[in-house]
């Protein structure tokens, strides 16, 4: 079973009401950008609410990589500070509760789910559950120069986000930019894959992993309190929404001018295949009516 199966925001009919579902928002920091040299994840949380902001619940803790401590210019992790912190086997059962149910949701979930993976599908974390990347979503939704979680958080609305690389730090303005995508989009937004289910226990070996609170002499070790009430939906002023949405396949990567050319030249594109299938679906549908109602003329004539 793959790490996650990818879903999108539209505006367009099909699928169900992204208000309406459950989101475990993720995010991670890390000794380096890839799993592929050694990179490991130092720090883990997930905000779980729903999409009209209700907060259900948070988990953030440190882990224990069992290697030294890189990137510590980044997220001010240093080797010190996970001595006692769990090991990412370790933190998979609470995952695995928090992650049930819901649709997983990252800015910039591919690099999310290259330490997913790496790391915690292989010691149980259950794959296949449904994604969402609002980094995707919000190139496909709305025209901004920049999208990077502070900066399209600031340029949406006017505040910077607080706790810039922690992990529950960010995990927070991944949460709220997803409310507020949801509450301000000028047509009813609707999420379409996957649909969440409860997932299957966490298995290590053939054994299952009991979720919850963490096993006998594992403690979690977070950096950063839980306040209450924070993701109440806020009014984006001025925001260009985009009148044709674009494909959120084409939304990833550095997304530069050539970029989102391609993707806008695409939504056009689609755009002019959908409106002709509308045309011919219409003249089809006016000729057969035309050709019953010439039959039923025919009868009564007789």
């Amino acid at each position: 079973m793959g790490t996650l199966r990818m879903g999108t925001l539209t505006r367009r009919r099909g699928g169900v009401r992204a208000a309406d579902l459950e989101y475990a928002v993720l995010d991670t920091e890390t000794t380096g950008l890839d799993p592929r040299s050694g990179a490991r994840i130092v720090e883990i949380a997930v905000v779980r609410l729903r999409g009209d902001g209700t907060l259900l619940e948070e988990f953030t803790t440190l882990v224990d990589p069992r290697t030294d401590v890189a990137g510590r210019e980044f997220h001010g992790i240093g080797d010190g500070d996970v001595i006692g912190a769990p090991t990412a086997e370790e933190v998979v059962p609470e995952l695995a509760r928090l992650l049930s149910g819901a649709v997983v949701v990252g800015h910039n979930l591919d690099f999310e789910q290259r330490f997913l993976a790496s790391e915690l599908i292989p010691v149980g974390l259950p794959g296949g559950a449904p994604g969402l990347c609002t980094l995707r979503a919000l190139r496909a939704q709305v025209g901004l120069d920049r999208y990077s979680l502070p900066k399209a958080s600031y340029a949406l609305s006017g505040t910077w986000p607080t706790g810039q690389h922690t992990a529950l730090g960010d995990a927070r303005a991944c949460a709220r930019l997803l409310v507020e995508l949801i509450a301000n989009a000028p047509g009813e937004l609707r999420y379409q894959g996957a649909e969440p289910e409860p997932a299957a226990a966490p298995v290590r070996g053939r054994v299952p992993v009991p979720s919850g609170a963490p096993a006998r002499g594992v403690r979690w070790k977070p950096r950063t309190s839980t306040p209450s009430d924070l993701f109440a939906p806020r009014p984006w002023p001025d925001v260009r929404w985009r009148p044709l949405e674009l494909d959120p396949l084409l939304c990833g990567g550095a997304f530069g001018p050539t970029d989102r050319a391609i993707a806008e030249m695409a939504a056009h594109r689609d755009d002019r295949t959908r409106r002709r299938i509308a045309t011919a679906a219409a003249v089809a549908g006016g000729l057969a009516a035309g050709g019953l109602l010439a039959g039923l003329g025919r009868r009564l004539r007789r």
